[in-house]
């Protein structure tokens, strides 16, 4: 296992140029759509639209993997979270995108990893359960881990910073990282 750290910051998910690869929150068909998807497919260009097509459909929980055209990365990793109420158990398909993309990118030898907030904004997963299921699951995942080094949550508003940051804080298996 690589010492990993483990970040919280505010900012866009579509503009993380120092990361190898950002995680879409996706919608099963990986179509560009509002919140996440619209702002990094409206980044990547049409192109990342079109090599999705040959990857959808995707289930709750699930992780693929595509290029990142235009973005500054590497790659997209696109997670299919679960609808929160309608998705069940939503926990566990929550923490499997969490998982499913950490140990994609290790496979695919990449080093950084930047999160946004999945399932909570059409989703409507509650924020602070969320970010506590995303960093149980973070320190779930970390002994599997060889290439990936830095994982980034990249949240758009001060208050699911906040949320993300206590719950990194509660965190046993990240504490000192």
């Amino acid at each position: 296992m690589t010492a990993v750290k483990v970040e919280c910051v505010k900012g866009n998910i579509a503009a993380q140029q120092d990361m190898d690869v950002i995680v879409n929150a996706a919608n099963a068909e990986l179509l560009p759509g509002s919140g996440v998807a619209g702002a990094i497919h409206g980044a990547a260009g049409p192109g990342l639209a079109e090599e999705c097509r040959a990857l959808a459909p995707i289930s709750p929980g699930q992780a693929v993997i595509s290029s990142a055209h235009n973005l500054p990365n590497q790659h997209v990793i696109h997670c299919l979270g679960p609808v929160y109420g309608v998705d069940e158990p939503s926990d566990r398909l929550l923490a499997e995108c969490f998982n499913h993309a950490l140990l994609l990118a290790d496979r695919h030898g990449l080093a950084s990893i930047a999160f946004p907030a999945i399932s909570t904004g059409v989703f409507g997963y509650p924020v602070r359960d969320a970010a506590a299921v995303a960093m149980k699951a973070v320190a779930d995942t970390l002994e599997e881990l060889k290439s990936v080094h830095l994982v980034r949550f990249v949240l758009f508003s001060d208050q699911d910073l906040s949320m993300f940051d206590e719950a990194l804080k509660r965190e046993s298996g990240l504490s000192g990282r």
